[in-house]
């Protein structure tokens, strides 16, 4: 399946048991729901998917339960995040295997590389997979950027490097790349809180977080985003603008998990060394989705615009 880049993909949570097995079953529930909502893709195994306490089995099992339940309705996306170039590309040979239709590709982690060792990074592990790839471009929490001059030499060599996921936070970046690559490279928003931003600079797609608990607002906004009822998506991200701030926390997954306990499409359970949320911070957060949930906005029909 051809991946456009474009839309909201949810980088959805890895639903856990209290006995901490995989709950494919809520799993199940939560990804059918977005596809309800009209999303564009499934991203697994990111920051959001608890990525770096998950098994080599699990997964696998995720791609290929993902597989299933989409059915080919929608892209299957997984993210790669590992120690090692050797591993990196073991894992984008695998995700090619179980029939994952694309990557997104962080740059190498626990080491600060130097600009030509992130290329040289990207750049094997690109040609090591005919999958389509999505570059993770986050310096703020993962210390490395990778800037207009290294994407030049990258999309250069790499014409399965398609997409970036700009999470910046410098919105003037989605301008600055499409005036250096046009459409060479769709630029999908990673940060929540300046999604409606990035996609009126011209952004394809939102690479979302609390889509995970909120799937047709999320939907929503993009799309009357890209009809020009700038309007109408202010009204529900003005609205959503609280609970989108959950996401910028080292706690995003318990925030975004309690989110979804509130809206019916998941539990709280993390894997250690997370933990649920206590005392005064489990309130505060508890208390920013329910006065959210008290006055949740009803949608315009917005999946045929």
């Amino acid at each position: 399946m051809a991946i456009k880049w474009e839309g909201v993909m949810p980088a959805v949570t890895t639903k856990f048991t209290k006995d901490d097995k995989l709950d494919l079953v809520t799993f199940e529930k939560n990804i059918n729901a977005q596809l309800e909502a009209g999303v564009n893709g499934i991203i697994l195994g990111g920051t959001l998917g608890e990525a770096s306490t998950l098994t080599p089995a699990e997964k696998e099992t995720l791609v290929k339960k993902t597989l299933e339940i989409t059915a080919g309705q929608v892209p299957v996306i997984i993210n790669i995040a590992e120690q090692s170039t050797t591993e990196a590309i073991q894992v984008a040979k695998n995700a090619e295997a179980w029939g994952a239709q694309g990557l997104m590709l962080l740059p190498p982690m626990r080491y600060k590389a130097t600009d030509h060792e992130t290329v040289v990074y990207f750049k094997e592990i690109a040609k090591s997979t005919s999958l389509p790839i999505m570059i993770y471009n986050n310096p703020v929490d993962y210390k490395i950027e990778v800037t207009i001059e290294m994407f030049e030499e990258l999309l250069a060599d790499c014409p399965t490097i398609e997409a970036v996921k700009e999470s910046t936070r410098d919105i003037s970046n989605v301008t600055r790349l499409k005036n250096k690559f046009g459409d060479r490279i769709k630029i999908l928003c990673g940060v929540d809180t300046l999604a409606l931003e990035s996609m009126v600079a011209g952004a394809d797609g939102w690479v979302a977080g609390l889509v995970a608990a909120y799937p047709a607002e999320t939907v929503a906004i993009y799309k009357l985003v890209k009809t020009e009822d700038i309007a109408e998506a202010l009204r529900i991200y003005r609205w959503f603008m609280p609970l989108l701030e959950l996401d910028i926390s080292p706690q995003l997954v318990q925030n975004i998990k309690l989110a979804e306990v509130a809206t019916g499409l998941g539990t709280e359970y993390v894997r250690a060394p997370r933990l649920v949320l206590q005392g005064a911070e489990r309130e505060r957060v508890q208390g920013i989705i329910d006065a959210a949930m008290a006055v949740r906005p009803e949608l315009v029909e917005y999946k045929s615009l």
